[in-house]
């Protein structure tokens, strides 16, 4: 059933193409929790077997989720926290967690947009936050792209060169995100230190 599933996720990317990848990407970093595995990973496979275009799938990718990231950046930014809380308690965001988010957010800064796209589960609420704090929107749109970009590019990567292989799926993102964790803390510390030096 699984490997069903996998060819028909195949095949759409494949009849939608670049847009089709754009704006389900879209939908991924906005706020419906769409896993963008489905997506770039298939793209990948296509980019092996020359079906597509490896800079153009890539680019694709990388400017949906940023659409989708702008949206909700936008939405916080002009319709605040109550907005959020009234409509998004049916797509799962809950009061408790959007305190999370904004803790996050103001507890590491500017950085968490770029460390949090690469954070499973957190990647597609972290520009509210940014939304409601006003953060500046080149700073947001670079921070996010940079993020997102890293991402699409490691699944366009393992769809590349295991898209074949679907067993092998699971366990080498289990592995990839278990790397980009320690790497998300580590960048933070460093920026924190570097910040705080800063300040002096």
């Amino acid at each position: 059933m699984l490997e069903n599933i996998i060819n028909y996720l195949v095949s759409l990317v494949a009849d939608w193409g670049y847009l089709g990848i754009f704006l389900l990407m879209a939908l991924e970093s906005s706020f419906f929790p769409f896993p963008s595995e489905v997506v770039m990973i298939p793209a990948g496979y296509l980019v092996y077997t020359g079906q597509m275009n490896l800079y153009l799938a890539f680019g694709a990718g990388a400017l949906g989720s940023l659409a989708g990231a702008i949206f909700n950046y936008y939405l916080c930014y002009f319709f605040g926290r109550a907005f959020i809380l009234k409509y998004g308690k049916y797509i799962g965001i809950t009061d408790e967690k959007m305190a999370k988010f904004e803790r996050f957010f103001n507890k590491y800064g500017e950085i968490s947009t770029f460390n949090c796209r690469l954070i499973p589960g957190i990647r597609q609420y972290i520009s509210l936050p940014a939304g409601l704090a006003k953060m500046n929107i080149f700073t947001f749109s670079l921070y996010t792209t940079l993020g997102a970009g890293i991402w699409v590019a490691i699944l366009i990567a393992i769809g590349y060169y295991i898209g074949d292989q679907k067993e092998l799926i699971k366990e080498y993102l289990t592995q990839i995100t278990i790397c980009l964790l320690i790497a998300v803390a580590i960048i933070t510390i460093i920026y924190l230190y570097i910040q705080k030096r800063f300040k002096k």
